[in-house]
């Protein structure tokens, strides 16, 4: 029961006692925290909510299904292992959902048509949106990094890349996990 100091506490048949309550520092300090929001929404709010963080209703059903969540780690421990036991359907729904990164702003014209080549090229040689998690980078370097992995990306094999493509999928779910969990204030209607 949400809010209960007692839950989780195993019953012994006496009525719970001051003993057996957490102190006040601790049953508020998670009370109205954004993980704790997430854990305690519908089923379906959290699925539609995980959902933006990556495109498989698998994953999405599967990550709502196994809440309540202790820390942010734990919820990111199960993306990851969630993303690891993507059946073939499951990642094509999730790589159909992304979309390619987004360059800077006032990023050089022969750089933005390179760019666009580019991706022309991979998503004719792999049928999916390139996916790259830039999180952890600074911007000025994100130009670079996309063109540099694009390039090398179109030169694997399709077995290879697509499990390449999967790892930054993971790492894509990871980067927008955190910052849902980070922002969540209200419910995604």
């Amino acid at each position: 029961m949400a809010g209960d100091p007692t839950a989780g506490v195993p019953y012994t048949g006496a009525a719970p006692t001051a003993a057996r309550a957490l102190p006040a520092q601790a049953r508020g300090s998670l009370a109205g925290s954004p993980l704790t929001r997430f854990n305690e929404e519908p089923a379906g709010a959290a699925e539609a909510a995980l959902l933006a963080c990556c495109g498989s209703r698998r994953w999405a059903a599967r990550m709502a299904a196994h809440r309540p969540y202790p820390t942010l780690d734990a919820l990111l421990a199960a993306a990851d292992e969630a993303g690891y036991d993507l059946g073939g359907a499951d990642l094509d729904e999730a790589l159909a959902d992304e979309t390619p990164p987004l360059l800077p702003t006032g990023a050089p014209p022969a750089a933005l048509t390179a760019w666009d080549a580019a991706l022309s090229r991979y998503e004719e040689r792999f049928g999916h949106a390139f996916t790259l998690c830039l999180d952890g980078w600074p911007p000025r370097e994100h130009l670079d990094l996309a063109l540099a992995a694009i390039h090398t990306r179109l030169d694997h094999e399709a077995d290879h890349e697509r499990s390449v493509a999967a790892d930054e999928l993971r790492r894509l779910a990871r980067a927008r996990l955190a910052r849902l969990i980070g922002t969540w204030t209200e419910p995604p209607r």
